[in-house]
This record gives structure tokens, sequence and C-alpha cells, in this order.
């Protein structure tokens, strides 16, 4: 046998002293962590009963079996006590935290998270109360809409692009003419056809088209119109109402201009370009909708007498408005339903 001193020499007073050492550590380990101490000084390579196993070379070969059984024994005993401790003691660590982070599901909730409501809803609110402060009022129609109301009284022929399946949902079966409105002008012929004159509403709404779904575009989305018809309207009432709703939403610096354009249900027709002072990447004029004088024949149409009466209209997008207002890049957020989106604007825009 070996004389050297780390390594002692097999006898069963040593092999019962290391296992008795082994299984009191074991016992006493009352943690995770100390029972994995208790595993590399009673258990692994570097043990008492791992050296005196490796000791089983010097032992003369009558006698190994013998001391081999001993010494095994000791071992799997050890490796039992390992095994159950281990056991008890993640059983216990497991009813310590559940008995933590219980909760009493009959009591009543300590705390009420505090949600955020939609931006767009918040902004179409904004923009109403902007025209019923100027004495105008809120229209509002069905979305599922006739084809009467979306496009022949508005001016349309009946070969316009926009009467295609390709940029508009028709709804089966196609003979009853019924669409999903592309605008919300249905609600200003609606207005104009069950409203006493003078009319001065606002049409909010959401719309629907056959656009792509992406950063810039969606299929559904929310227009805010207006409609004023009365005597003597001019294009110079158009420019000081948007004027007017430029500065609240945008700052005193912003303002309109017109480029000129085509719209079936307004002659003349302007694009409206906005001058936004406060645009994060510097102000400039962006383009921010459409508007004209109400076309005659739209006027006619409603059973307006054009010769009496005149009128202005206009529409915008709030996706848009809100894009460039709030610094949106990417449409596509508005419409995910990720409630982090609303939160970040708090309870107002």
């Amino acid at each position: 046998m070996s004389d050297a001193p780390d390594s002692p020499d097999i006898t069963p007073a040593a092999v019962d002293a290391a296992l008795d050492a082994a299984l009191a550590a074991i016992a006493g380990a009352t943690t995770t962590a100390e029972l994995k101490a208790a595993r590399g000084a009673h258990s692994a390579e570097g043990s008492p009963l791992a050296k005196l196993n490796a000791q089983l070379r010097n032992v003369p070969n009558d006698r190994k079996a013998e001391f081999g059984k001993l010494i095994g024994q000791a071992r799997g005993r050890v490796t039992q006590a390992l095994a159950a401790r281990e056991e008890e003691l993640a059983a216990a660590e497991t009813a310590a935290r559940l008995e933590a982070e219980r909760v009493d599901i009959t009591a009543l909730g300590q705390h009420a998270r505090v949600g955020a409501r939609h931006p767009i809803s918040l902004l179409q609110e904004e923009v109403a109360d902007i025209f019923v402060g100027m004495g105008w009022e809120i229209a509002e129609g069905p979305e599922l809409e006739h084809e009467w109301f979306n496009f022949d009284a508005l001016n349309f022929d009946e070969d316009h692009p926009a009467r295609q399946m390709q940029d508009t949902f028709f709804v089966d079966p196609v003979a009853r003419h019924l669409v999903m409105r592309t605008h919300t002008s249905p609600v200003q012929v609606r207005s104009m056809l069950e409203r006493d004159l003078p009319i001065y509403v606002l049409c909010p709404g959401r719309v629907y088209r056959t656009d792509e779904y992406d950063a810039t575009h969606l299929p559904v989305f929310t227009q805010f119109e207006g409609l004023v018809v009365d005597k003597g309207i001019t294009m110079a009432n158009l420019k000081g109402t948007l004027d007017h709703a430029a500065k609240v939403l945008f700052g005193a610096e912003a303002k309109t201009r017109f480029r000129t354009n085509y719209f079936p249900f307004t002659e003349p027709s302007a694009e409206l370009d906005l001058w936004h002072p406060t645009f994060k990447g510097g102000a400039q004029w962006i383009e921010w909708g459409g508007c004209g004088m109400v076309n005659p024949n739209v006027l006619r149409a409603a059973g307006i007498d054009p010769e009496v009466y005149s009128g202005f209209a206009f529409g915008m997008g709030i996706e848009r408005t809100l894009m460039f207002r709030s610094d949106v890049q990417d449409m596509r957020d508005m419409a995910e339903g990720d409630v982090r989106f609303s939160e970040q604007f708090g309870m107002v825009v």
C-alpha cells in the first residue's frame, strides 16, 4: 500500500469515516448551493472516498474484491443521499418561491393599469373639436354605401378608374351596387339631401380602398372631410378655414397653400399643402389632402341650385396627419393593435 500522506490506507474504519462525513455534509445542506458544495467535497474526484478508491491498485489481488465492494457500497450510499437531498431541497425551494409569488385571485385588485386611447381616435376628436368650435356640426353615414352616393352623385363618370374592382371593394352580388365607401364624401351628399341650408358639416370616419398594406398605405384608414354650402361662399373662405385648422393642429406658424389639381366633385380643385413649422426633419411644405369648390353637378344631384348657393369641400387623412405631426415612421403601427404604440402618446396626442 502507498505511504503517501494524501492517499490514506484502505480500512473499514477509513471508509466508514469518509462515509459518515459525506452523509453529515449532505444532511446539513440547506440550499441547493450548499448541496453542490457537499457533492464536490465528498463525491467528486479528490474526495476522501475517491482517494480510497484510487488506492485499490495497491491492494493485494486476493483482497481487491473485498475492499472494492466496501468502497463501492459507500459511494453508492453517498450518491443515493445526494439524489434524495437534491429532490427535497428542490421541492422546498419551489414551494418557497410559489408562496412568495402567491396571488389571491379572490381579492380585489390593488392597482389598475391605466391604459391609453388610440391616437387615431384622439386626433379625430381633436379635429372635430376644432370645427365644432367654429359652429360646424359632425355628420356620419354608413360605411357600406350605395354606388350612387359614393360615385354618381359626386360626378364620377361610369368609366372612372376609381370605380374598378382593383381600386374599390365591391360587395357581392355586384349587381346590388354596394361598395365599402372609398371616402367620407357620401356623407356630404347625404347631408345635402337631408339637412336644411346652409350646411356646415365635418364628416370623419373609416374608409376602404384596395391599397397595399405597407409603411405608407392601409386598406382601411380614417378621413375627415368638410363641406360648406351657403350663399356667397368662395375659395377665400376655404383658405381661411384650412389655415385656422392648420394653426390649431400644428402651431401658430403653420399655413396652407393650394396647387391646381382635378377632382370630379370640386371645380376648381386643388391639392392642399401644409407648411409644417415643427417637422422633425426641419420646417417644410407637406402634401396634406385635397380641396376645392363644390362642383355644380354635385349640388344639382342633391337638389341645390348652384346659381343661388355655392360651397367648398376638403378631405385629409387622419393617419397621414398623425404621421407627420407625431413623427410616426410606419403607418402599420397604427393598425397592429400593440398597446405600446398607444401608450407612448398617453391620453393626448
